[in-house]
């Protein structure tokens, strides 16, 4: 199946793997609440003052699909957890994995796209290219948001038509989900369509998203060390703002790279949906996405004063 390539087992869930789905869904609520309260904060300044910033707009995208995302991660986990029997590529996963398809390349996008303003906006490079880039970026945020939900719909339509061209090949032959046939069927679409598609798919952003960051970290860290060296160290505030700012990029660039890790090692088989492992998978894909919000909006001064504002009482 294209979500994370995964069908469901044939085994019952044990005790262990049930402790891992009470941990998922914890994660996953704390996912909820933090991407929610990110899109309720942005969205609700852009109500109400009919705009909102370059910045920001990426921000809330990414909150939102993010927050999509995490409702259908769940979803997708408690049918597998409840109907451990049923066909891997039935209606109803088809459904979740489009979906999944759409969301999770969607948020890799806008997390990439984020990155790449970032980048253009701090980091201090003097190419004409980059300055260029520098003065017209926030005009191209339409058209990063835009060619996100380009990409996302093209990877989504390759996924589905082979999700149920499978679908329709075990009808035609009347195979169960566990027929060897129909098995050796599976594990054929998955390697030489499913996987190079995936690859692709994430690869893509990933690698621009990287580039970004480690452009701007290299310029950032160019700068703060300059600060370091010539007034007062650590005691200086200028110094201070530099080295959070870098370890919130740290931290936001080792939580995109674990992500994307974690997808790649669910495509390759490492976690098998018939095993615990497929259970200790899905956590590290899912403490990933819940702590990204918290670094956000712990790390982002503009983000907790908008929270600020639309949390207090009128």
């Amino acid at each position: 199946m294209s979500a994370e390539g995964v069908a469901p087992g044939l085994q019952v869930a044990d005790k262990r793997a049930t402790i891992f789905i009470i941990i998922l869904l914890l994660l996953c609520l704390v996912a909820l609440v933090g991407n929610g309260l990110i899109t309720a904060a942005l969205g609700m300044e852009w109500l109400l003052r009919r705009t909102l910033s370059p910045c920001n707009k990426l921000l809330v995208s990414l909150g939102a699909s993010r927050f999509c995302l995490q409702w259908v991660m769940m979803s997708k986990n408690l049918y597998i957890f409840l109907h451990p029997m049923a066909f891997p590529y039935d209606p109803v996963f088809q459904f979740l994995a489009f979906q999944w398809d759409f969301l999770n390349a969607a948020t890799l996008w806008f997390s990439t796209w984020l990155s790449v303003f970032y980048c253009v906006k701090i980091a201090t490079f003097t190419h004409p290219a980059f300055l260029w880039l520098k003065r017209n970026v926030s005009g191209l945020v339409p058209w990063m948001l835009l060619s996100s939900v380009g990409f996302s719909s093209l990877s989504t339509i390759l996924f589905f038509i082979g999700n149920h061209r499978i679908y329709e090949n075990y009808l035609k032959r009347g195979l169960p989900s566990w027929n060897v046939t129909g098995n050796a069927l599976r594990r054929s679409y998955e390697r030489f369509y499913f996987f190079p598609l995936k690859i692709a798919t994430w690869t893509v952003p990933s690698s621009v998203f990287v580039a970004s960051m480690v452009l701007l970290l290299t310029s950032l860290g160019r700068h703060t060390k300059k600060v370091f060296l010539s007034i007062s160290g650590l005691r200086d505030t200028s110094a201070q703002a530099h080295v959070k700012a870098l370890l919130a990029l740290v931290s936001f660039a080792v939580l995109f790279i674990s992500y994307f890790l974690s997808l790649v090692l669910n495509a390759v088989g490492v976690f098998p949906s018939q095993e615990l492992r497929y259970w200790i998978g899905q956590t590290l894909i899912y403490l990933c996405t819940a702590v990204y919000p918290i670094v956000l909006l712990l790390s982002n001064r503009r983000l907790r004063a908008v929270l600020a504002r639309g949390c207090s009482p009128v």
